[in-house]
């Protein structure tokens, strides 16, 4: 079992930037891929980013490449992403999330519904 607690959101002008964390407690870090999504206003969760037990893989939804950035830091159980270039479509609730696979996890998937824990999710509002 794992807990994930967000943090780093807030209101920021477009073309800002903001750099979410994730601290993760409970389990074995690296035993699971870390994860960001988010769901704006009206719309359905959506996958942002994802990265390998040991950042060496990570993916990207095409709205966000070569603007966010995701990793991890497995000596202190944290995830970041980094996100540049914001724009007002980036507003959203994001959420942490994570997906166990046991030893070295290295498989990224994008669907939801298989990461077994979440964060409570962090409010990025991004004003034009």
């Amino acid at each position: 079992q794992v807990q994930l607690v967000e943090s780093g959101g807030g209101l920021v002008q477009a073309g800002g930037s903001l750099r979410l964390s994730c601290a993760a407690s409970g389990s074995t870090f690296s035993s699971y891929i870390m994860g960001w999504f988010r769901r704006a206003p009206g719309k359905e969760r959506e996958f942002v980013a994802a990265i390998t037990w040991d950042g060496g893989s990570t993916l990207y939804t095409d709205s966000v490449k070569g603007r966010f950035t995701i990793s991890r830091d497995n000596a202190k159980n944290t995830v970041y992403l980094q996100m540049n270039t914001l724009k007002p479509e980036d507003t959203a609730v994001y959420y942490c999330a994570a997906d166990y696979q046991g030893f070295r996890a290295n498989i990224i998937r994008k669907d939801p519904g298989r990461y077994n824990h979440w964060g409570q999710g962090t409010q990025v509002t991004v004003s034009s």
